[in-house]
């Protein structure tokens, strides 16, 4: 990790998004100190996925509609992810079980880390 980062801490967005991710991180010996889960409304947020779009060229990314690009010349060249469609972003599953699969993933991230910092003041007290 860079130096940076340790010293002023660091961002993930959108990451984990699965118990294998998770322990991934936790394999690094990465544990975030704070999970933030934003509460948007479903037609927000897919209308943001749908709405973007990736110029192949630079990298960017741009929003159809909150961020356009600069040019006609820019727009020919945009691209959408095939996972940025409103069927992937739906998906198959019901939004209950979504959010229930991922909140049971990250509470049991979070109660393993919950168990270690116990165990590690525990230690400290005890020395």
């Amino acid at each position: 990790m860079q130096s940076d980062a340790q010293e002023n801490g660091w961002l993930l967005d959108g990451y984990p998004r699965s118990l294998s991710q998770a322990k991934a991180l936790e394999d690094l010996g990465i544990r975030p100190d704070l999970f933030v889960l934003l509460d948007v409304s479903e037609d927000i947020l897919v209308e943001k996925v749908v709405g973007r779009r990736l110029d192949p060229v630079t990298g960017k990314i741009y929003h159809l509609k909150y961020s356009p690009p600069e040019n006609e010349e820019i727009s020919a060249r945009l691209t959408q992810r095939f996972d940025d469609t409103e069927e992937k972003v739906n998906g198959d599953a019901p939004r209950e079980d979504v959010f229930a699969e991922i909140d049971n993933t990250l509470s049991l991230v979070l109660e393993k880390k919950a168990k270690l910092d116990s165990s590690s003041m525990t230690a400290g007290m005890a020395g």
